[in-house]
């Protein structure tokens, strides 16, 4: 199993829509790098869900149920199908990670702008520290 994170910008689609919608196909990703991080993602990965923003904040955490796909409105992106698994009890802060000084070389930390990423797999570790129960 792999790990990534997908930003969205509570403003267009908050966790809790996704919670409510259950699913959903995860689109308008058009950087060519972000692009690239949806096509290397297959079913069962976990994909950690970003507020971006003046919150700046993992929030949740979404299972990957599909293949990635071309997008039929753009062939430059690409869209995959997420399942929602559950919001964080503790949501862990853009500011936290950089201060643990454990992902300096993550993507999250050095290319802020961009949307979608791979995750390091002990950021999972990470998460489940300040969030004893999940089972990630």
């Amino acid at each position: 199993m792999s790990y990534f994170l997908a930003k969205t910008d509570p403003e267009d689609y908050t966790v809790e829509q996704f919670e409510a919608d259950g699913q959903t196909a995860w689109t308008g990703v058009r950087n060519a790098q972000a692009v690239r991080a949806i096509r290397q993602m297959r079913p069962g990965d976990v994909v950690f869900i970003y507020h971006s923003g003046g919150e700046s904040a993992v929030r949740a955490a979404a299972k990957v149920v599909g293949e990635p796909r071309d997008d039929p409105s753009d062939a430059r992106s690409a869209i995959v199908d997420l399942e929602f698994l559950f919001t964080l009890t503790v949501p862990v802060t853009l500011r936290e990670i950089k201060e643990s000084g454990e992902f300096a070389d993550w993507a999250l930390v050095r290319q802020s702008r961009l949307s979608t990423m791979a995750a390091p797999p002990d950021f999972a570790a990470y998460v489940r520290k300040k969030n004893p129960k999940l089972k990630i």
